[in-house]
């Protein structure tokens, strides 16, 4: 459906408008359509969800390839990623042609401003500059140029690359350093030389393809240096860089090589040759004076001229019509000059010069001179730390049809300055308007900016690319509203900023902009707990652990993909909880195989691995539901008992146990410092809850794996010989590793770890082999059990030789008792409780592990 180019809303067309770039690329504008276009979203009927509104879109699914990995953008229950097939690995990526390399660059120049082209003022007293980067470049070498804000850096560049386009074999590759980073850049160049659609190569593969690039860099707005620059430049060998940056970004270091070249300010004869081309005429004795202390107070930077001709073109236009400005509301502000002042037939309306304070910081006199629209846009650009938002955008925001053209008249007035494919506010700009008041509403712009986007972001016509060229506004909006975010209540709908996090994220991810994909995400997660979203949260979670994933951060991967696991499974969120569990398998297959607690993707227990006092399945277990824990002898250790430190171990087992237990502490506290703002949100959930709680539906255990002759596990059912109920113990590793899998005789006079209590009936018959405790006819005795007197010998771990051989024939039991489900011996766990103990638990207080003694 052209969003353009709508029949009438009876048929359930969309009536909040279409794509607003597309109006803007056509060149005119349909009143009726604009009407609509920046007509409020009318509220949704709580009662009758149906009636009136129009069909929801299918979510877009978008699939792209990540080293060597398969992502899937799913915006609905998170993206999956899996190891890419052979069949769907992309081929090496080739070079655009230099048509399509210049189609390229001029999409991601900044928009022309709506009205008649403005006129571009010369490149005064900077030939000599001009000529220096020129001959330099040529020769392949790469320079840093220094100035500061308001130099006019981005114009000598722009001259500069125009003269160096037949240099370089790959042309000249513009890129904008603002808020970017090495790594960043890197991509970026990747991206404007290689025609490589939804591929990310990993960072092997982008090194080997930048290393093949030979173009003419032109960096504006450089925010990094030193070692990070140093990368940059050794990853791009074949490539010449010319970088703009401020003296306040840090230096280059003594071995990049880098020829400096610093940009001052113009002379007092260039600011006012400046001034009157700006102004077009020629400048009075007066003006000129007034000029002259200008440029001694600005230190002669060209931005400082081109807004003082602003302030003189206002001033003529009010000389020869007093109510030139009367519809701005100019005359009715403060600080406006008396309606009956002297008029002047000659010289018409007596206008004094600005003051040297005006001309020093002109932006709040030039804006009170401005339409209302264009006012509007400094308050939006004001709330979002000065981004300016798409001239198609403004109608909406402003609420005017032709607000697009507000955009020429601040460049017009030199307010705004354009930043890679955008513009921002001017250097200065925003200190001053903030001053003026512009700042008094900032977190209504800010909302009235997120509910657009979010709307905007999340229309079909709209692919990521475009939403990712306005990033910068997006997190802007997010920024503001996260502070001031608050849970909603029971009859409010869910935050904005969430709303907003929710829809860009996944065009983020598809457009390739991962670094913005990770500063949403990362503000999605903030704003959905502070506003109670559980079910957001979760995601956030989910998609945090795959970009940690993709960027080979496994730790963190695992962390996230577990936080996410258990705010989903307290939420019986089934789908998402799937998601997540794949996920984190191939999270353990990229580790080694196992997951933190010695477990492997299944759950089962890793044989070289230590037994913990309490183990936990692989997704956690959410503190509400988990059994109270033994205490520890010392708050900063872990106790634990490692295989092997028993007889028949091994010698450097235990230094080796040693190391493995530090590195697992410091993934665990890792993990646990991520997880503690998650528990508290579950914990929330099970108090709040009624008696139906979602774990009694959905169960959260390990997967149960098949065993040796078929069966399932010891968990699934009881042990056909000796005491019924009683569960199978872990096999005792003997030489060399191998688990012995011969019934263990001796017998125990503690407490059995298959159930935290005695069985209500016990068997009549003898057992035909030795159980792990001994069995009476007599009722069990209410006293605690006694240890025995120790022996003259000391206990061995061979079996007594009275004990009939193992494979005698055993005879059933005529009472069948029930098996008790509990397998810990801290007694059953509580209600609603779906987690399951390892098989290495044991009571507080007495010894675990394999090479454990038996007597207490």
């Amino acid at each position: 459906m052209d969003p353009m180019n709508r029949g009438p809303e009876d048929f359930g067309h969309d009536p909040y408008g279409g794509d607003p770039y597309d109006r803007a690329d056509r060149g005119h504008h349909d009143d009726e359509s604009d009407a609509r276009a920046s007509r409020p979203r009318p509220p949704r009927d709580p009662l009758t969800p149906d009636f009136g509104q129009p069909s929801q879109g299918l979510a877009r699914t978008v699939q792209l390839v990540s080293g060597d990995f398969l992502l899937t953008v799913n915006p609905v229950d998170g993206s999956e990623i899996e190891p890419c097939p052979p069949g769907e690995r992309p081929g090496r990526p080739v070079k655009y042609a230099p048509a399509e390399r210049a189609e390229m660059a001029r999409a991601a120049r900044p928009p022309l401003p709506a009205g008649p082209p403005l006129p571009r003022l010369p490149l005064l007293e900077r030939q000599e500059e001009h000529e220096r980067l020129v001959r330099l470049l040529a020769r392949g070498r790469s320079v840093r140029l220094t100035g500061p804000s308001g130099s006019g850096r981005t114009a000598l560049l722009d001259t500069v690359a125009e003269d160096c386009a037949d240099i370089a074999p790959d042309g000249v590759v513009r890129l904008s350093g603002h808020r970017r980073s090495s790594n960043d850049l890197l991509y970026d160049l990747f991206a404007a030389v290689y025609n490589a659609p939804l591929h990310r190569p990993d960072r092997a593969l982008l090194l080997e393809l930048v290393h093949d690039i030979g173009a003419v860099v032109v960096l504006d707005d450089l925010e990094f240096g030193g070692a990070a620059l140093d990368e940059l430049l050794e990853a791009t060998p074949e490539c010449a860089f010319l970088v703009a940056a401020t003296p306040d970004v840090a230096a280059p270091s003594a071995d990049s090589h880098l020829e400096e070249v610093f940009l001052g300010g113009l002379g007092r004869g260039g600011g006012l040759e400046l001034l009157e081309r700006s102004v077009g005429r020629v400048l009075t004795d007066e003006e000129a004076n007034w000029a002259g202390d200008l440029w001694f107070e600005s230190e002669g930077l060209p931005l400082r001229f081109v807004q003082a001709g602003a302030l003189l073109r206002q001033r003529d236009q009010l000389r020869a019509d007093p109510n030139a400005f009367d519809e701005f509301g100019y005359f009715g502000g403060p600080g406006a000059p008396p309606v009956d002042a002297p008029f002047d037939a000659e010289d018409g309306h007596d206008v004094p010069l600005p003051s040297l304070a005006d001309g020093a910081a002109p932006a709040a006199l030039l804006a009170s001179r401005l339409s209302e629209s264009a006012r509007a846009t400094l308050r939006f650009a004001v709330a979002l730390g000065g981004e300016i938002p798409h001239q198609a955008h403004l109608p909406a925001l402003v609420g005017d049809t032709h607000a697009d053209a507000a955009l020429a008249e601040l460049a017009g007035c030199a307010l705004v300055t354009p930043v890679g494919g955008r513009y921002r506010l001017a250097s200065g700009v925003q200190e001053q308007l903030a001053t003026a008041g512009y700042a008094d509403d900032t977190g209504g712009q800010a909302h009235t900016a997120a509910q657009h986007y979010a709307w905007w972001a999340g229309h079909p016509s709209v692919g990521p690319e475009r939403v990712a060229a306005e990033a910068d506004a997006l997190l802007a909006a997010l920024t503001v509203l996260v502070p001031v975010t608050t849970p909603a209540g029971p009859d409010e709908e869910g935050s904005v900023a969430v709303l907003l996090a929710r829809t860009a994220a996944p065009a983020f991810a598809a457009g390739l902009s991962w670094t913005v994909w990770e500063r949403c995400l990362r503000a999605g997660q903030e704003v959905a707990r502070l506003s109670g979203e559980v079910a957001e949260e979760a995601y956030f979670h989910h998609e945090l652990g795959i970009l940690a994933l993709l960027g080979g951060q496994l730790d963190r991967a695992r962390a996230e993909l577990e936080a996410s696991i258990a705010l989903r499974g307290a939420l019986a969120d089934k789908r998402g909880t799937i998601a997540g569990r794949r996920a984190l398998a191939l999270v353990a297959d990229r580790s080694g195989g196992a997951l933190p607690g010695g477990r492997t993707a299944a759950g089962e227990e890793v044989p070289a691995a230590r037994y913990e006092e309490s183990a936990s399945p692989p997704g956690g277990v959410p503190a509400a539901f988990a059994p109270p824990a033994p205490p520890l002898p010392e708050p900063d250790t872990l106790v634990s008992r490692q295989a092997g430190t028993g007889p028949g171990a091994k010698p450097g087992g235990a230094r080796r146990a040693v190391l493995t237990g530090t590195r697992r502490n410091l993934v665990a506290a890792g993990a646990g410092a991520l997880l503690a703002a998650v528990l508290g949100t579950v914990v929330t959930l099970g108090a709040t809850s009624n008696n139906d709680t979602p774990s009694d539906s959905v169960n959260v255990n390990p997967s149960a794996s098949q065993g040796e002759d078929g069966g399932g596990i010891g968990a699934d059912e009881a042990d056909q010989g000796g005491d019924a109920g009683s569960t199978r113990r872990p096999a005792d590793p003997g030489k060399d590793g191998i688990p012995n899998t011969s019934d263990d005789p001796t017998p125990s006079t503690g407490p059995s770890s298959g159930s935290g209590k005695p069985s209500d009936k016990p068997s009549d018959k003898p057992s035909g082999k030795p159980s792990d405790k001994p069995t009476t006819s007599k009722s069990p005795s209410t006293k605690p059990p006694t240890s025995k007197p120790p022996t003259s010998k000391p206990p061995t771990s061979k079996p007594p030789t009275s004990s009939p051989p193992p494979s005698s024939p055993e005879p059933p039991s005529t009472t069948p008792s029930s098996p008790d489900t509990s397998n810990s011996a801290s007694g059953p766990a509580p209600s609603g409780s779906s987690a399951m103990s390892s098989p290495a638990d044991s009571a507080p207080g007495s010894p675990s592990g394999p090479d454990a003694s038996s007597t207490i």
